[in-house]
């Protein structure tokens, strides 16, 4: 065999071992995959970067956004999980299925590099959504990727954005969340990161935020007939840094609570507690949210949107970040 064609024949297994592997991982979970999220339900997908708009190369001086665009990782699964106690540390347990597979199929040698967000769904039922990348290549030295995976939780903190577009749903649910909503996540929940070799967890306790807490809790009696693209970036700050990539993004469809997967504890280690009972201020917080819905919504929050900003999350005026006046 010519060496070109074998280096070519080489390059044709690893990409098919990868492809295999991912797909193992995809295909495992309590949500399955799904090809047309317009017409699905109780699934999930990867959505086109361009659907969301990110800082473009000049946004400093001119505010202009441009499509996403490709992903620096790659789509690897999701799970929709519940248990008697708040779920963490996912990937530090080796009976977590993504670590297995992972651990099963790259025994020795580099393995791949996966990156998960679980969002924790505050309910008296401790429900997690929680999204999986990866990625094969090295993440680049000097790289906004590689400054967060080395760098402190303050910088995690100050630089880890969400974006969220609300594609389908009911009127009140698109109305509290807006077309398309932005934030620095670490700015405005709680979120905990657990770091291996191969792995980056983040953990997002949703309920750390009264408004937050209060919108959640708001679609989630909605769950089943909302769709949602959720996108995960890190900020860009400064000129060297634009344009914006996109880590990864992903579509929940019409989410059942019925189905998701009902996992055990593994130890104290990787479970925390969360209250059963919502507290009374969140009931206070949900009613100034429905007070306000009728209120024009603006994407960046600007003065005359009816809305200010703060801890990184747009809330309507006269309120501050916990819902109070």
């Amino acid at each position: 065999m010519h060496v070109g064609n074998l280096g070519y024949h080489m390059a044709s297994t690893d990409c098919k071992k990868e492809v295999e592997w991912m797909r193992r991982v995809q295909s495992e979970g309590a949500v399955p995959l799904i090809d047309d999220p317009e017409n699905s339900s109780n699934g999930w997908a990867s959505p086109p970067g361009n659907k969301f708009m990110v800082r473009g190369p000049e946004y400093l001086s001119t505010k202009v956004k441009i499509p996403g665009g490709e992903y620096l990782l790659k789509s690897l699964g999701f799970d929709w999980i519940k248990s008697s106690t708040k779920i963490v540390d996912v990937l530090n347990n080796r009976n977590c299925r993504v670590r297995k597979a992972i651990d099963e199929e790259f025994p020795t040698g580099d393995k791949p590099f996966i990156w998960a967000f679980n969002l924790q769904v505050p309910s008296k039922d401790n429900y997690s959504a929680i999204a999986y990348f990866t990625t094969t290549d090295p993440i680049p030295q000097g790289s906004l990727m590689d400054q967060f995976v080395k760098g402190d939780d303050a910088f995690r903190n100050s630089r880890l954005k969400l974006i969220a577009n609300i594609v389908k749903g009911p009127w009140i649910v698109r109305k509290a969340v807006s077309e398309q909503a932005i934030c620095i996540i670490g700015r405005s929940l709680s979120c905990k990161y657990c770091i291996g070799d191969n792995f980056l967890e983040v953990d997002v306790d949703i309920g750390s935020s009264m408004v937050a807490n209060a919108i959640v809790h708001l679609a989630f009696s909605y769950i089943t007939t909302i769709t949602v693209d959720l996108a995960f970036l890190i900020e860009s700050q400064t000129e060297s840094e634009l344009p914006e990539q996109l880590l990864g993004a992903i579509t929940l469809c019409g989410l059942n609570p019925a189905s998701a997967g009902t996992i055990e504890p593994y130890s104290d280690s990787f479970t925390g507690n969360l209250p059963n009972s919502l507290p009374t201020r969140l009931w206070k917080t949900i009613g100034f949210g429905f007070s306000q819905i009728l209120s024009p919504v603006a994407q960046d929050g600007s003065p005359n949107s009816g809305q200010t900003q703060a801890n990184g999350i747009v809330h309507p005026v006269g309120y501050s970040a916990d819902g109070t006046k």
